[in-house]
């Protein structure tokens, strides 16, 4: 397991510098069938971390780019009529691969953005009222820029509450930055990489983590967490049922990383951290007062304990 990963992830990062931890949670998502959503400034590597995902794993991969008037079937795909045969024939859209990239997300339109509601819970999509599965693997890695930044919409928290997580790129440290200048002369810092695993690789490092054990008592402390989230006032919406599960699963993912066969309660608690956050909706009162879901969370995780 651990020589699977450590190829993986050492193949990633000779396209990303500096960004090990980054790399680490994609792949946590990956082994849990979560996807992620990355949120940062333009110009981090958000895309790049996506691709670098995408051609080190050999599976079918797409990209749609994201503008305002991107319509839902670029997205899911489309029935065409066949004149000369007389009967529809569907076009599959760039959801019928595996690994998708919906690269800045948050600039098109709700409408387009909530084609990806059902293919991202159910792994299938609907053209013209009937349903086609999609390929297994499947992932949604999404970026999107600040929400501040001009020409975006919010997304709807049902999507939100679809990402196993929310990660943000950052800049890389200065030692890196210099790394990744020095690499880029030399030639040797690389805009593509070969396959170092394949998907069979994949379907079994993830029924390898869905088998990771997890004592009753920490699913206790993870129901708490989730329970406690929806009772704080500064909190309008709490994490769904949804978010157990994802935090449950990731947890298994990252005992998988530890070379473990059983979860602990540090698992739950990096999972917690890595899952909730974006799913809060904060009252107005709490943003006004620039409270975030993951200080709001810190507080939760000081009080519940694992009994």
């Amino acid at each position: 397991m651990k020589e699977r990963i450590l190829k993986l992830k050492e193949n990633m990062e000779k396209r990303i510098v500096g960004k090990g931890e980054v790399i680490d949670r994609i792949i946590i998502a990956l082994l849990a069938e979560g996807h992620v959503l990355l949120e940062d400034v333009p110009g981090v590597g958000k895309t790049t971390l996506a691709k670098a995902l995408a051609d080190s794993v050999s599976l079918s991969f797409a990209r749609v780019q994201c503008t305002p008037d991107t319509m839902p079937s670029d997205i899911t795909g489309i029935s065409v009529y066949d004149k000369e045969k007389g009967t529809f024939s569907v076009m599959p859209g760039p959801v019928m691969n595996n690994i998708v990239l919906a690269d800045e997300l948050n600039r098109t339109s709700p409408k387009t953005q909530s084609a990806l509601l059902e293919v991202m819970e159910e792994h299938r999509v609907t053209i013209d009222g009937t349903s086609y599965p999609v390929p297994e693997p499947f992932m949604v890695l999404g970026t999107q820029n600040p929400s501040e930044m001009a020409g975006t919409y919010p997304l709807p928290e049902s999507q939100l509450d679809r990402f196993m997580m929310k990660l943000s790129v950052g800049y890389p440290e200065m030692s890196a930055s210099e790394d990744m200048a020095r690499r880029f002369l030399e030639g040797s810092l690389h805009d593509k990489t070969e396959p170092v695993l394949t998907g069979g690789d994949i379907t079994d490092m993830k029924r390898e983590v869905s088998s990771i054990a997890v004592h009753d008592n920490l699913l206790s402390y993870g129901a708490a967490i989730v329970d406690e989230t929806r009772k704080r006032s500064e909190i309008s919406v709490g994490a769904s049922p949804r978010a157990l599960l994802s935090m449950i699963r990731c947890a298994q993912a990252i005992a998988y990383l530890a070379d473990r066969d059983f979860c602990i309660p540090e698992d739950i608690l990096e999972a917690a951290k890595l899952t909730i956050p974006h799913r809060l909706i904060l009252t107005g009162e709490a943003r006004l007062s620039r409270m975030t879901g993951a200080e709001l969370l810190e507080g939760i995780l000081r009080k519940i304990r694992v009994q």
